[in-house]
């Protein structure tokens, strides 16, 4: 009862926590159908396209083998065992190169079929013992469980199509064999080779279907699965506050937007004031609009050296002022007025600004350096 109450609570999608922390223990959407669909593929394959020819090269084989056969002196010293090892050798070798194409093509068949069949972790969670493997509670929940009904009814529908077909191209085989007046011995095998790689198609042709079902279905069972409560969100939201990777996070999501908001304040500004290396502080004024200039950005150390490279960048005006930009530093934040004690000395930094952008000769204000290349 507890447990059904549980499971009914369990309505959000897991979140990316969840599905990761159930990759990592191996827990991941794998379907079986799209392995055997591979296998079978690979094999459909061999049948109609490899065995042919590698059969006539075992046929020519086989037949200067059994040309020579005759030559070989047997009992005639080390001359007739040379013969022999040589014939063996070159049968072994004729074998080798005729299977070896074959077996390539079903191992990686297999091989694919395992890479395509879901997403492939390697979790050592998964061979640790566990008592609720051989639990016979636990067994009976997993044999009367909705994956099991489902494998199951899908298990089903492979054997009875898969027996139809059979039924149906194997009897079509037979009649052939059967009621061609005039059939020779030797088209038997090829006979038996078209309705095997006929069988196969047929098998491979039903099973795509069943596997792309399987597919959505192992997904979306998976997902089921693993959905959470409310609870659960809230508590791994609270527990990951205070995480080291989502503090990380954070930092570097701030990091960066700061830097972005510097790229598009500093060129809006009419000076930059510097300190000249520990501080830096952008003042935009634009007259007629403004009462007093205003703090469009401002830093220390490496923010400073970024303020004033984005400065020169932008060709802002860089006045070094130590004093002035120290204390500008300590009383404005980004959007804040510059204080009415501070008029006097920006206005005369602003004013100097304002005949370099009209091509006056103009002397900076006393205790101000104009900066004309970075440091």
């Amino acid at each position: 009862m507890a447990e059904n109450q549980d499971k009914s609570s369990k309505t959000e999608e897991p979140t990316e926590k969840k599905l990761r922390d159930a990759r990592k223990r191996g827990d991941v959407p794998a379907s079986r159908e799209t392995g055997n669909l591979m296998v079978v593929v690979s094999l459909f394959g061999v049948t109609a396209f490899l065995l042919p020819l590698q059969t006539a090269s075992l046929v020519a084989s086989l037949s200067r083998l059994l040309e020579g056969a005759g030559q070989i002196e047997v009992g005639a010293g080390n001359s007739g065992s040379a013969q022999l090892g040589d014939v063996f050798r070159s049968l072994v070798y004729d074998l080798s190169t005729a299977l070896y194409p074959m077996v390539l093509v079903l191992v990686g068949g297999a091989i694919f079929g395992i890479i395509v069949r879901g997403e492939t972790v390697i979790a050592f969670d998964r061979i640790k013992p566990k008592f609720s493997r051989v639990s016979p509670m636990q067994g009976l929940k997993r044999l009367f469980s909705a994956d099991t009904l489902v494998e199951f009814g899908k298990n089903l529908v492979k054997v009875a199509a898969v027996g139809a077909l059979g039924f149906w191209i194997g009897r079509g085989a037979v009649e052939q064999v059967w009621l061609v007046p005039g059939l020779f011995p030797e088209r038997l095998p090829g006979l038996m080779q078209e309705a095997s790689a006929r069988m196969l198609g047929a098998v491979g042709a039903l099973l795509v279907p069943i596997a792309v079902l399987d597919i959505i279905w192992r997904r979306f069972e998976w997902r089921r699965k693993l959905r959470m409560s409310v609870k659960e969100i809230r508590d791994e939201f609270k527990e990951s506050e205070g995480s080291p990777e989502i503090k990380s996070r954070r930092a570097a999501i701030r990091r960066s937007r700061a830097r972005q908001r510097l790229a598009a304040a500093v060129p809006t500004a009419s000076v930059v004031l510097t300190n000249p290396t520990h501080f830096a502080v952008a003042l935009k004024y634009e007259r007629g609009s403004d009462q007093a200039p205003v703090c469009v950005a401002k830093g220390a150390d490496a923010v400073a050296r970024r303020i004033r490279s984005l400065a020169f960048e932008n060709d802002v005006p860089v006045i070094e002022n130590k004093p002035l930009t120290r204390s500008l530093f300590q009383v404005l934040e980004v959007g804040d007025e510059v204080p009415v004690d501070h008029w006097e000395a920006v206005a005369k930094i602003i004013g100097f600004v304002i005949a370099l952008e009209e091509h006056r000769r103009a002397d900076p204000p006393e205790g101000s350096v104009l900066k004309t290349t970075p440091d």
